[in-house]
């Protein structure tokens, strides 16, 4: 009888995890910065759905040592806090969910989208 209780339990919670909407676990949408990579080329970079609620450290520029990347777009569904520094730390500013381009003197190193509730 515990086996059947427990695999009723184990197949329940499955579905449940089946039918969280996506923006529960992320950000829906794109977005993007700049960055001037090791032979002076500018490059821009564009994260997908990226996770909500975790501090994340942004492709080639997410290193104190490294240039920082500039002019962040956030087209998500999302608010996000970018920051200047990396691991969350720094001065920080608030982009608005589908916000227009900022100006390219906003550096980035790291950035926390908003846990939207499903």
């Amino acid at each position: 009888m515990k086996l059947r209780t427990t695999a009723a339990a184990a197949v329940a919670a499955f579905a449940l995890v089946l039918t969280l909407p996506a923006s529960a676990l992320g950000a829906v949408g794109y977005f993007h910065y700049k960055y001037v990579d090791g032979y002076g080329q500018e490059q821009h970079v564009t994260l997908h759905d990226p996770h909500s609620g975790k501090c994340v450290n942004l492709h080639a520029v997410g290193d104190d040592d490294e240039q920082p990347g500039y002019g962040p777009h956030n087209d998500t569904d999302s608010a996000v806090v970018v920051y200047a520094g990396a691991n969350c730390e720094g001065p920080e500013w608030k982009l608005r969910a589908h916000g227009s381009p900022a100006r390219d003197d906003l550096l980035v190193r790291s950035v926390r989208f908003a846990v939207n509730p499903g």
